[in-house]
């Protein structure tokens, strides 16, 4: 029985061993005993499992295989179901056994019996659950059949389907509330008096309209226009809000423990603690500000949109959300994000995602995609000014020089106010980089990757120096809002 379990299972079942076996014996005994029917014989037992090794090879049964996740994208150790519906679209007959193929995370893969024995139609359905403590795209499948012939004798395994992609989420930890939210409504707007007219009183009063409220009437401003003047309603503005999301290899690769291309076993993201620390506080921070209706802009150290190189984002060269889908395509492209830098020490890397476009990676010398760009540039300032002042800057760092500091620096001026978490292997050491930062006007919080969120979070509203995120909106220098 020991010699049987050493032979090769995907060439013939036990029995199909043992035919063959009976067929080198009586071929023996034939050439010994010199008889022409144990001759027969022989010829018979030895061709039967080798016609049967042909048949499962050339006439392989054909299956359509439909799967899908519920929830088609899920977050960070939440389940999705996984829904699996196999029919023969050839004609065969008897059972296949049937295997699903996992990423080792996910543990032991799912094997079944086809056709289930709750079959309608034609249609086997399956079911089972997954669940990922980490975030990335992760190929479920393919299925995997093992075939068999009528007589029991070959076996052949293959697969019958291409497989689908998961894409886990990092999940969102709820933030405390801070000042950052500003003074909003309940709606969560913000309400705008200011308008390009030289006159205040001007800005703020029109002609009174049959059916205004008298308690609306501007009596300094009638009298000035000698007829009924009453105040102009307040017009009301979505806060914005712009996060800087910080992807360089150099400046959050290092430290023990970084994670890089080919670590995890079923995943090849290009990332560390500190860049998931990061990608943790994005999720948490747009969701945190979403719920408030804020509309977000995310942008990388280069002025990029950050999503430029996630394989997971729908629209990678989107850079503006808002909404509940807005607030879902920046926690796709999240999923698979990684640090944008070489894989190795030297050289280039290529990569191609699921769908095989091949991504080019830069090399040693690079800082960007682009090796003439330079982080905090003026690509990155042209595109704050464009919405200065029309809400919170956020910006999430790896570690940073005295001079890449002094070129973020000058960013504070575009924000209603300006905050940074600066994640590094030490808080300590920085001081030169903080001291040129909150003298611009920078809001800083030094964390590691073993900082907790809420904490750093809750570090911007110390001293009570947060000021509301929507009062650039309200009051510009030298103008004055009548009451």
């Amino acid at each position: 029985m020991a010699l049987v379990d050493r032979l090769p299972k995907h060439l013939f079942t036990t029995r199909g061993w043992g035919l063959l076996a009976a067929g080198a014996v009586s071929l023996g005994c034939a050439y010994v005993m010199g008889r022409r029917d144990l001759l027969t014989l022989a010829i018979l037992l030895l061709l039967l499992p080798l016609v049967a090794l042909a048949g499962v090879r050339v006439l392989k049964p054909k299956f359509q295989v439909y799967r899908e996740f519920n929830p088609s994208t899920v977050e960070t150790a939440s389940t999705t179901t996984v829904r699996l519906a196999v029919a023969r679209s050839s004609y065969s007959t008897g059972h296949v056994i049937m295997e699903e193929q996992l990423p080792p995370r996910f543990g032991e893969p799912p094997a079944f019996r086809f056709p289930a024995r709750s079959a309608s139609g034609g249609t086997s359905r399956y079911e089972y659950h997954l669940r990922s403590g980490k975030r990335g795209q992760f190929r479920i499948g393919p299925v995997t059949a093992e075939f068999s012939d009528p007589f029991g004798l070959s076996l052949r395994r293959h697969s019958i389907d291409d497989g689908d992609i998961l894409t886990v989420t990092p999940a969102a930890v709820e933030l405390p509330v801070t000042g950052l939210a500003g003074a909003r409504g309940n709606d969560g707007v913000t309400a705008t008096r200011i308008r390009a007219n030289p006159s205040d009183d001007d800005i703020m009063t029109r002609e009174y309209r049959h059916g205004d409220p008298m308690r609306r009437v501007h009596w300094a401003a009638t009298a000035r226009h000698g007829q009924l003047m009453v105040r102009q309603e307040e017009s009301v503005t979505t806060p914005e809000a712009t996060l800087i999301l910080d992807q360089r290899f150099n400046a959050l690769a290092g430290g023990t423990g970084s994670m890089f291309g080919g670590h995890d076993e079923d995943s090849d993201l290009v990332t560390s603690p500190n860049f998931e620390w990061i990608v943790t506080a994005a999720m948490s921070i747009t969701s945190h500000l979403a719920e408030r209706n804020y509309s977000l802009r995310v942008l990388d150290a280069f002025g990029s949109p950050a999503f430029n190189r996630s394989r997971s984002a729908p629209e990678p060269d989107a850079e503006e959300f808002a909404g509940a889908g807005g607030l879902q395509a920046i926690a796709e492209g999240l999923a698979a994000i990684e640090l944008s830098g070489p894989r190795h020490a030297r050289g280039e890397h290529h990569r191609a995602d699921h769908h095989g476009t091949e991504h080019r990676e830069a090399g040693p010398g690079s800082s960007s995609p682009d090796s003439a760009d330079a982080a905090f540039d003026d690509r990155l300032m042209d595109k704050l000014a464009a919405h200065r002042l029309r809400g919170p800057l956020l910006a999430l760092l790896g570690t940073l020089t005295p001079a890449e500091a002094r070129s973020l620096a000058p960013a504070a001026a575009y924000g209603a106010n300006a905050f940074a978490l600066m994640v590094t292997e030490t808080t300590r050491n920085n001081d030169d980089v903080l001291e040129i930062l909150r003298l611009a006007g920078w809001r800083v919080a030094v964390v590691t990757s073993k900082t907790q969120l809420g904490a750093a979070w809750s570090a911007f509203d110390e001293g009570g120096i947060v000021a509301a995120a929507g009062a650039a909106m309200d009051v510009r220098r030298g103008a004055a809002v009548p009451r």
